[in-house]
């Protein structure tokens, strides 16, 4: 029986997690599965807050984890319409979420938690969790997109569309934060930006921000914010940290303004007063990634602009764990890639 390579999260004592890389027998497509040579994978924050033990989701036991990743359909099972071999996909996060508000339901489904994800030179889905990625886009690039792309188009859309003219407030240089930069200017908006030091300040204007803080030699940099649209606040905040910036989010959003909280980079504690979202009439909600419609519509507006995710640094598969590290420094900008498959070899 021919046998791939694959990662699995294990205990490693208490709430903790490691990961360990084995040798397993590669699956077979049933009805309506597909099997996928995965070439690339991409790292997002909660991949690491998974090993901590700190992730607020059940997941499965000795899961395959991280959800984000692209690859070659190699072969199909019975009844698959949707793809054929030789195409290249990526897989939505929430396997089942095709379109419509997110449901409890879907929790179970959601790839590298509840069901086995993308860290593994093989992987099964079935063909509804697939989308096309577009031919412009390497491997590395699409496996960056499902889930902080994902969630930056969806949060810049919540409630209502972003208009071009808005201005939106990102928070750090992170893969959501630079997607919602990216796709905001698409939008025709204004991107304001804070971040931890003055290096990633130039690379985020190098990306297009029109404005950048230095939230550490600013740290009331909810008034800066301010000062940059007039004394009126941002149209639109995407709050990637959680406890430490969402009293500040909401005091340089304008009245009526809406807050998006799409992370917890800073803790899962903090709190608004009460009477500051009424007072300023704030509409204040969280978002979950996004649906398969979602991606599609997503890629759809990335392709008619060739839009280019930000990559930060591409690993080989053999040292997926120094990936794990350099997304727990804190240090990149942009999105830590593990390349499964070797471009150059294959």
């Amino acid at each position: 029986m021919q046998q791939m390579k694959a990662v699995r999260a294990v205990t490693a004592g208490g709430n903790k997690l490691m990961t360990e890389l084995r040798e397993e027998p590669l699956p077979s497509p049933g009805q309506h599965e597909v099997l996928i040579r995965v070439h690339a994978v991409s790292l997002n924050y909660r991949d690491a807050v998974l090993l901590r033990g700190d992730y607020p989701v059940n997941s499965k036991a000795e899961v395959i984890p991280v959800s984000d990743g692209a690859g070659e359909v190699i072969a199909v099972g019975p009844g698959v319409r949707r793809v054929k071999p030789n195409d290249r996909v990526a897989v939505g996060c929430f396997t089942t979420w095709i379109g419509g508000p997110f449901i409890p339901e879907y929790f179970r489904t959601s790839a590298g938690f509840s069901i086995d994800g993308m860290l593994a030179e093989y992987v099964l889905f079935h063909e509804d969790a697939l989308v096309h990625i577009p031919d412009y886009m390497s491997y590395a690039e699409a496996a960056s997109l499902p889930c902080a792309a994902v969630t930056a188009w969806t949060a810049l859309n919540k409630i209502e569309p972003l208009q071009p003219g808005q201005t939106v407030l990102i928070q750090g240089t992170g893969g959501v934060s630079l997607f919602a930069l990216q796709i905001a200017k698409i939008y025709g908006a204004r991107v304001l930006a804070i971040t931890s030091s003055d290096t990633k300040a130039a690379r985020l204007k190098a990306l297009g921000a029109d404005a950048v803080v230095n939230y550490n030699t600013s740290p009331d940099w909810d008034r800066e914010i301010l000062t940059l649209t007039d004394g009126k606040g941002v149209d639109r905040t995407l709050d990637i940290a959680g406890e430490k910036t969402i009293q500040k989010a909401a005091a340089c959003t304008k009245i009526g303004g809406v807050i998006i909280l799409i992370g917890f980079a800073s803790g899962l504690g903090g709190g608004i007063p009460p009477i500051d979202i009424m007072a300023r009439t704030l509409t204040l909600t969280g978002s979950i990634i996004g649906s398969r419609l979602d991606f599609e519509a997503m890629l759809a507006a990335m392709a008619r602009h060739e839009m280019r995710p930000v990559i930060d640094q591409v690993y080989p598969f053999a040292e997926y764990k120094e990936a794990y590290q350099r997304l727990e420094s804190g240090q990149q900008v942009g999105k830590v890639v593990i390349e499964v498959v070797n471009q150059t070899a294959d």
